[in-house]
């Protein structure tokens, strides 16, 4: 199983400097990085050039784009008695946890002190973010923010700084119970995945969107390592399928 539109996202790319065909998920640069993705585009039935004009130009909007249509049309499906709100990109300070923080904004731009101080950089807008109205903590007219999903197609060191950068924020800030704070990839080495799914909680978990044909690949053509890596994050629980986020939100 993987993700709904993992096919749609997932393909073959012409490298610019060989002009080989690579797979869109890999590090151009790293052997192993291509020889797990392309074993995963194999065991998903994706051939080389199969597709490829059909593939997004840019890969990490269109899995935003991807996550946000795919979680509004299936939380509902999931659990109907709750009014779900998905956005793309919109700002904590929407959401009841972090509304205080659209006040200390104000406050912010109006004192160049505080501004020198503190800057702006607490008021992040997470890839997709799953609100719920209604919830016992909030009002009917402020949504309560139930999930904030970072979303990086591949993951590289800036892009994992990144994450803890913005899921601290999250944590640090808010006044209410925390939100579940995921990431979605197609990264394909275990190695990369780990960076971000290890740590000391700024990440509850990573869904890949690919995750069977990932762990097919693996047991296939990666090294020791990457085998007990990718071993480790499923046992402890800090890697799953994308297919199981929908559901874990819904009894969340």
């Amino acid at each position: 199983m993987s993700a709904p539109f993992a096919t749609q996202l997932l393909g073959w790319k012409k490298a610019k400097s060989a002009g080989n065909f690579v797979p869109n998920s890999a590090d151009s640069s790293s052997t192993p990085s291509k020889e797990l993705a392309g074993k995963i585009l194999d065991i998903l039935g994706i051939k080389p050039g199969a597709a490829l004009p059909e593939l997004p130009e840019n890969s990490g909007p269109a899995l935003e784009r991807a996550v946000y249509e795919h979680l509004t049309n299936a939380l509902p499906d999931a659990d109907p008695s709750r009014s779900w709100k998905v956005n793309h990109g919109k700002a904590i300070s929407h959401f009841s946890q972090y509304a205080h923080l659209g006040k200390l904004k104000q406050a912010v731009q109006r004192n160049p002190v505080l501004s020198s101080d503190l800057g702006l950089d607490y008021l992040i807008k997470p890839d997709v973010t799953v609100g719920i109205t209604g919830h016992p903590q909030n009002s009917a007219s402020v949504p309560f923010l139930h999930a904030a999903v970072s979303c990086k197609w591949t993951i590289r060191s800036d892009r994992v700084q990144n994450i803890r950068h913005e899921f601290l924020q999250l944590i640090k800030h808010r006044r209410g119970r925390l939100p579940h704070l995921v990431t979605v990839t197609a990264e394909p080495m275990p190695s990369r995945i780990a960076s971000i799914a290890r740590g000391t909680g700024e990440v509850d978990a990573v869904y890949h969107i690919a995750f069977d044909a990932l762990q097919k690949a693996v047991d296939a053509v990666g090294s020791k390592q990457q085998k007990s890596d990718l071993a480790e994050l499923i046992s402890q629980g800090r890697l799953r399928p994308y297919e199981e986020l929908a559901s874990t939100l819904a009894t969340w």
